[in-house]
């Protein structure tokens, strides 16, 4: 299985993305200058720095993953003609599965990325890479990156060093500073179809052809979601709750009981986080501290505590709001579905599997009040983003989608 097998409906960014592994290639096997660097040929198609845009589920990291893999391709075929990005050479399976020693993957649970992380990476960026390839540091969630880590990821990136890669991801452009992105190589991927998404589950993760398609129907091709939606009985359970609101709001007793509900929901996503990561944490750097078998800590320790409970709230926040995040994105679908069906559109509905509520609050209601529904989600998502109180946000949001 080649690298690209994963990069589901990307077929214009897996060709840009093969053609530059095969010129980074050549430049490997280049006669290096005395300087120690490959000089780049006229016309190459490598650079030292990439862009992935595109809307959430459209596969950016993976495509990063993918190429980093292919830059990494240790493959014999390769002395044969063949094509940068096996899939099963040791170079592509480090990289694939994250221990490659010249891949360096940066993602965060935290609501940004600071300068501390952002000046380390730095420091990763300047070795030289212990294989031999190339040294390249994927940073999934550029789009947290706070100013100042900017600044000083920015300085990386106008000065490059030899055999370095930096591939960056963010939803759109303007998410990420325009020093950093005038800079970088920029591909954007798009939305895949339904179809293609429901074909690589069933490939790829063996869910019956059923099961598939009603998952990458319900998500409009989000491949993270339709996964989990079709393989997490929980994930579905919560979908339905959710669907179920805009038949809640009727008073304003509903409205306050649906918003308590959902964001009731959200914590207990961040407590199961919690659960599963905060006691081990916790433990580990008890023990790399050297705290008595009593559970008593060594003097001076108590700032590295404190930190690490820091860390811990912010990623529980984070978790919340991501929870929060996508029960919102499935609100807008089902007001989307209401808005096709009172306009007569043939456009092949999201949420067919509740036909029936889609029906009802069709024809109780107007485009117009639909419209201004879907205004009052993406006011919700904009408030949350502004750290209002989730529960006055969402309350705000139940109640306007009573009013329409």
């Amino acid at each position: 299985m080649a690298v690209w097998d994963d990069l589901v409906g990307q077929a214009r960014v897996q060709a840009q993305l093969a053609d530059a592994a095969r010129d980074a290639d050549g430049l490997v096997t280049a006669v290096a200058d005395r300087s120690g660097a490959t000089p780049a040929p006229a016309g190459s198609r490598m650079t030292h720095a990439w862009l992935f845009t595109g809307p959430p589920g459209s596969g950016r990291s993976t495509a990063a993953r993918a190429f980093a893999a292919a830059l990494q391709c240790v493959s014999p075929d390769r002395a044969l003609g063949g094509e940068p990005g096996c899939g099963f050479c040791d170079g592509c399976h480090t990289t694939l599965v994250g221990t490659h020693a010249d891949v360096e993957i940066v993602r965060t649970d935290q609501l940004s990325i600071g300068v501390k992380d952002t000046r380390e990476l730095v420091r990763r960026a300047q070795l030289s890479p212990a294989g031999g390839r190339w040294q390249v540091i994927v940073l999934e969630d550029a789009d947290r990156l706070t100013e100042g880590a900017g600044n000083v990821l920015l300085k990386a990136i106008e000065e490059p060093a030899p055999r370095t890669v930096w591939l960056l991801c963010a939803p759109s452009l303007e998410d990420v500073l325009p020093t950093i992105r005038s800079r970088c190589r920029h591909l954007v991927l798009s939305t895949p179809s339904v179809d293609a998404v429901a074909d690589v589950l069933v490939r790829r993760d063996g869910i019956d052809p059923a099961t598939a398609a009603t998952a990458a129907r319900a998500t409009q091709g989000h491949i993270g979601r339709a996964r989990r939606l079709a393989t997490d009985e929980r994930a579905r359970a919560r979908r339905a709750v959710v669907l179920k609101v805009p038949l809640r709001v009727a008073d304003i007793g509903g409205c306050l009981k649906a918003a308590q509900e959902l964001v009731d929901a959200a914590g207990e996503d961040a407590k199961q986080v919690a659960e599963e990561m905060d006691v081990k944490e916790t433990d580990d750097l008890k023990a790399a501290l050297g705290a008595a078998a009593g559970g008593r800590m060594p003097r001076g320790t108590a700032g590295a505590m404190k930190e690490l409970a820091d860390r811990q709230k912010r990623r529980s926040t984070r978790t919340q709001r991501d929870s929060l995040d996508l029960a919102l994105s499935d609100l807008t679908g089902f007001y989307r579905d209401v808005l096709a069906l009172q306009l007569g559109s043939r456009v092949a509905l999201a949420n067919e599997d509740v036909r029936d509520s889609l029906d009802r609050v069709a024809q109780s209601s107007t485009p117009e009040r639909t419209l201004r529904r879907i205004e009052a989600i993406i006011a919700c998502r904009q408030a949350l983003d502004r750290n209002v109180a989730p529960l006055l946000a969402v309350e705000a949001m139940t109640v306007a989608l009573r009013a329409g």
